[in-house]
């Protein structure tokens, strides 16, 4: 997979390989791409945020793009490529209007 398989914004159920090395289901919330990985919350998880490299997802199972309403807000600042540098988890609430909180 690459950059062009994903945009932001959008919820994916996907193939992916672990940092153990075992492929695995995961439902996702894409927030910001880059040229080599992605921000993402593993939805059906724990919720943290990590970096996803796009080597690392095998299939996209499906795809649905999160109405305006519905969509998780991060500060910018926390996306940023340099909080990334040295770092594949981190933990951050994220908020969305539409559910209230």
């Amino acid at each position: 997979m690459n950059k062009d398989n994903f945009s932001p914004d959008t919820r994916y159920v996907v193939t992916w390989r672990n940092p153990e090395g075992k492929l695995r289901p995961a439902n996702l919330y894409v927030y910001q791409l880059y040229d080599d990985c992605m921000i993402a919350r593993m939805v059906d998880a724990n919720g943290l945020l990590h970096k996803i490299l796009y080597t690392d997802i095998l299939k996209i199972v499906s795809q649905q793009a999160v109405p305006e309403s519905d969509r998780f807000r991060i500060p910018a600042a926390v996306l940023d490529a340099k909080n990334w540098k040295d770092r594949t988890v981190m933990e951050r609430y994220s908020s969305s209007p539409g559910a209230g909180k």
